[in-house]
């Protein structure tokens, strides 16, 4: 049995085992108590926004989390090198590892956290749900047995009743879940989960549980002290989701009455009382469209999504962990816990939405961010998004009075952010804002699914955005004659450009008229008046409206923002046709993205089929299946499993046969 006790005693220099923005979060609340901070980083962060900003900062490894942000002796060494006497895991990688508290307490260090006993038992998903049932928290019915055999799972599942959800035991995060429709799915589900699950976990344990149809994601926030005291500051409703995994977070629920909020607070706050349960924790529940809620699961840490509770409550939930950790008494009761207007969350991810959201990674060129709302983040101009780590890069947030307010903030502040370079779903996020069933509160975790086509439609203004494309390409050529050259006696002949935007080539003529502006052609004819031109944006009239946009040029490719709609242009005047297709065409499999091949699932010789999987390859923490192109017989695999790929690199060949 693990030391259940949490330790208690005042510390000066806290170590924040993560990277990135949770990272600065954290050092944020440290030094407003007067705490010295401490960063932590592997190769690939070693120019890092959290590396540069820390009072001190210790190499702990080579780039894959394994090796650095997973490597639990490598902290505790940097802990000891730096002199710090605590430890802050955030959230991810080894936040609820109860190996990892046990071995900061075991170093003499203070672990900002509930205690290892604590994370072991709510860490294993199918422990969780027996304690919770023990404490009177309804669960989902489901199975969680020690036989973990392939037809002993197919007949548990067949016993739940399809659909069923495989989920990791070890994890969160929506790796290692996959919903199965159907029996015949079953095996192939089970297998991809379990090697996520190994891959992210270490342990490809899984259990099965009935797929609630069209539930709300709904959690509570709780936290306990190590003076019995326990409080719970309300709900966060997380019920948009794309892959298992929250994309936008908000406080209150549009779904939640008070009187709702009453009980799944008492229920959470008697469970985290039976735990003696010390620091932040979450537990989550489904609520069903009759109001029933079950649980899910716990999470004994901070989550991604806390700003969202500390604008409707006015706490600092980092702060309150700090002095938690400290041993003090948590310096709030129940009855004294307000809630004031609404707050939304979106989180901005580096990956492109309209490609089965693949995770993105390469330079950040331009980054700038709004000062309306609040932006969690650890990026600059220039910024590297390495490939080896989640895809969040940032989380906006909003607090109104009312969630129409607290909307129409977000909206209007993820049109003023600025991200060229990288592909982000920012317009996603938008589109997401905007839908009628966000607007009237009633999205479920069937939002993205239900909806997908319409948030993935292209802007109405797609011929508005090609012309300014193109318009933005002549200008900026440094061979264009000035714009500011004014009026002349006769227009320009027509010049021909062709130019591609998200795949699509477009054939333009653009002409400089003789009152000084400009005519783009694609089809129909679009007229801009440039009233100023800067290094990074544009300011124009069109159709009597002054507007502006902001933009990047970088050679032949072009980054284009336009009310916060992100455009990447190529120009493709001069270039030469392309000899083969990406897509697999041509009998190649290339890599999507950067990442790591997990598994190899045929070999030369095989027959396969077009959209057969071939490999699995690994990025940012979840797995992307890689299909044949076209039929044919295997002609050679280029990779090992393990290896390290990056874009665009073929992977595998197959020959007609």
């Amino acid at each position: 049995m693990r030391n259940g006790s949490v330790q208690h005693r005042p510390f000066f220099r806290v170590l924040v085992a993560n990277r990135g923005e949770i990272a600065l979060r954290v050092m944020r609340s440290a030094r407003q108590l007067g705490l010295g901070v401490v960063a932590v980083y592997s190769d690939a962060d070693r120019d890092a926004l959290h590396v540069k900003q820390a009072d001190q900062a210790v190499r702990i490894g080579e780039a894959l989390p394994a090796q650095s942000y997973l490597n639990i002796p490598a902290i505790i060494e940097a802990a000891k090198a730096s002199g710090a006497d605590a430890v802050h895991p955030g959230y991810g990688f080894l936040a609820e590892n109860e190996d990892f508290a046990q071995a900061c307490k075991d170093a003499g260090l203070v672990f900002i956290g509930p205690s290892p006993q604590a994370i072991e038992a709510m860490g294993n998903k199918a422990g969780a749900k027996e304690i919770m049932k023990k404490a009177g928290v309804p669960c989902v019915p489901g199975y969680q047995g020690a036989d973990q055999g392939d037809e002993v799972m197919l007949s548990e599942a067949k016993k739940i009743g399809f659909p069923v959800m495989i989920k990791a035991v070890a994890g969160g995060g929506g790796r290692g879940m996959r919903l199965v429709t159907d029996a015949e799915s079953f095996g192939d589900a089970l297998r991809s989960a379990r090697s996520e699950a190994k891959a992210a976990f270490g342990d490809p344990t899984v259990i099965l549980e009935r797929a609630i149809q069209n539930p709300r994601h709904i959690e509570i926030q709780v936290f306990g002290d190590s003076h019995g005291n326990a409080i719970h500051l309300g709900e966060r409703d997380c019920s948009v989701q794309r892959r298992h995994q929250k994309l936008i977070e908000e406080a209150p629920s549009p779904a939640v009455t008070p009187e709702l909020r009453a009980k799944m607070g008492e229920v959470a706050v008697a469970a985290v009382k039976a735990l003696r349960y010390e620091g932040a924790g979450t537990l989550e529940f489904l609520l069903d469209a009759g109001g029933e809620f079950y649980f899910m699961e716990m999470n004994t840490r901070l989550q991604v999504e806390h700003p969202v509770t500390e604008a409707i409550t006015g706490l600092d939930l980092v702060e309150l962990q700090l002095r938690v950790a400290r041993g003090e008494a948590l310096p709030i009761k129940q009855q004294d816990v307000r809630f004031t207007g609404h707050a939304i969350e979106v989180r901005l991810c580096s990956e492109d939405a309209a490609q089965d959201f693949m995770p993105q990674s390469g330079r950040m060129a331009r980054w700038q961010v709004p000062e309306s709302v609040r932006v969690e983040h650890a990026l600059q101009s220039g910024s590297e998004i390495p490939p080896f780590y989640d895809s969040m890069i940032a989380k906006v947030i909003s607090h109104g009075a009312t969630r129409e307010e607290a909307r129409g903030r977000l909206i209007v502040g993820l049109e003023q952010l600025t991200a060229l370079g990288v592909t982000t779903n920012q317009a996603f996020l938008m589109s997401c804002l905007r839908h009628p069933g966000f607007a009237k509160g009633e999205a479920t975790t069937a939002f993205i699914g239900a909806h997908r086509d319409e948030l993935l439609a292209p802007s109405t203004n797609a011929a508005f955005d090609t012309a300014l494309a193109g318009l933005l390409l002549y200008v900026t050529n440094p061979r264009a004659p000035s714009w500011q050259s004014g009026r002349s006696l006769s227009a320009t002949f027509p010049l021909p450009a062709k130019i591609e935007i998200t795949g699509h080539a477009h054939e333009l003529e653009i002409t400089r008229e003789r009152d000084g502006s400009y005519i783009v052609a694609d089809g129909r004819q679009e007229r801009f008046e440039i009233e100023q031109l800067d290094p990074d944006a544009i300011r124009f009239r069109h159709d009597g409206v002054m507007d502006s946009a902001k933009f990047l040029r970088d050679g032949d490719r072009l980054y284009v923002q336009h009310r916060g709609i992100p455009l990447a242009v190529t120009d493709l005047t001069l270039a030469a046709p392309k000899a083969a297709t990406s897509n697999g065409g041509d009998g190649k499999v290339r890599a999507a993205m950067n990442g790591r091949v997990v598994a190899v699932l045929v070999k030369p010789g095989d027959r396969v089929t077009a959209g057969q999987p071939v490999m699995t390859l690994e990025a940012m923490k979840m797995e992307h299946v890689h299909k044949a192109g076209i039929d044919g017989v295997v002609a050679a695999i280029d990779v090992a499993e393990g290896e390290q790929v990056t874009t665009g690199r073929i992977v595998a060949e197959i020959g007609a046969g």
